[in-house]
C-alpha cells in the first residue's frame, strides 16, 4: 500500500512559503531529526514545478561540493523524481521525469509495485490538489513559532473547510510544534444550540 506524504515548513500565521531569515533560526538537531524521518524510505519524490526548479537549482552543487550535506543531496540526487509541470522545459536533475496529469500519476504511484512511500516537499500547489482529491494521507507541518506577515500560504481563502485528524504532536525546544495530520471530518454536525451546555457559567445556572 502506497502512503503519500506532505512535509512542510510553516509559520504560526500559515505561511508556508519559506522565508530563510525566519526558518533557520529554528532548524536544529530536533529539526532535523524529523526531516530526516520524513524523507526515510521514501520511494518517489513528487514536486511542483518551483519547488523543483530550487532542489535542482541547490542539491547538485552541493552534492558535487563534497561538504557536510553532500550526503543528503546525493540522497535527492539519486532518488526518482516526478515533477508535475505542463511546461516542456528540460529538467537536468538526474532520475526526473515529468507529468501534466498530477492525479493519474498518483494513480500509477499507488498501483506500482516497490513504491510504499511517496513524499511530497514543499509543493503548495500539489498539496493542496492532492487534499481537494482526497489523496493526501499524511499532511506533516513543522510550525514555526513566528508570525511570517507575509508570503504563500497552504489554505487559501477560496475552497472549502477542511477537517484533518491529529495523528501525533511534539514540542521541540526551540518551540517548533511538529503536526501530523491525516484528512478527517468534522466530529459531528453541531450549531451553538448544540453546545450551550459547555459553554462557561452553564453548570452554575443548572
Amino acid at each position: 500500500m502506497t502512503t503519500i506524504i506532505s512535509t512542510l515548513f510553516t509559520s504560526l500565521d500559515g505561511v508556508a512559503e519559506v522565508d530563510p531569515a525566519w526558518h533557520f533560526p529554528y532548524f536544529d538537531e530536533n529539526m532535523g531529526a524529523a526531516v530526516t524521518e520524513d524523507y526515510e524510505g521514501t520511494d518517489v519524490l513528487l514536486l511542483g514545478r518551483v519547488t523543483y526548479d530550487s532542489f535542482a537549482g541547490a542539491w547538485p552543487d552541493r552534492e558535487s561540493a563534497g561538504e557536510v550535506d553532500a550526503l543528503f543531496a546525493k540522497q535527492l540526487g539519486d532518488m526518482p523524481k516526478v515533477v508535475a509541470t505542463r511546461g516542456s522545459q528540460e529538467l537536468g536533475w538526474r532520475n526526473a521525469r515529468r507529468t501534466d496529469d498530477l492525479l493519474a500519476t498518483v494513480a500509477e504511484l499507488r498501483e506500482q509495485p516497490g513504491v510504499a512511500k511517496v513524499l511530497v516537499p514543499g509543493s503548495l500547489s500539489i498539496v493542496r490538489q492532492l487534499l481537494a482529491a482526497g489523496q493526501l494521507d499524511e499532511l506533516r507541518l513543522l510550525v514555526h513559532p513566528v508570525a511570517a506577515r507575509h508570503g504563500e500560504r497552504l489554505f487559501t481563502e477560496d475552497a472549502a473547510a477542511q477537517p484533518l485528524t491529529l495523528l501525533s504532536s511534539a514540542v521541540f525546544p526551540t518551540g517548533v510544534v511538529r503536526l501530523v495530520y491525516a484528512p478527517g471530518e468534522f466530529p459531528n454536525a453541531a450549531t451553538y444550540d448544540d453546545v450551550t451546555e459547555h459553554v462557561p457559567g452553564a453548570d452554575a445556572a443548572e
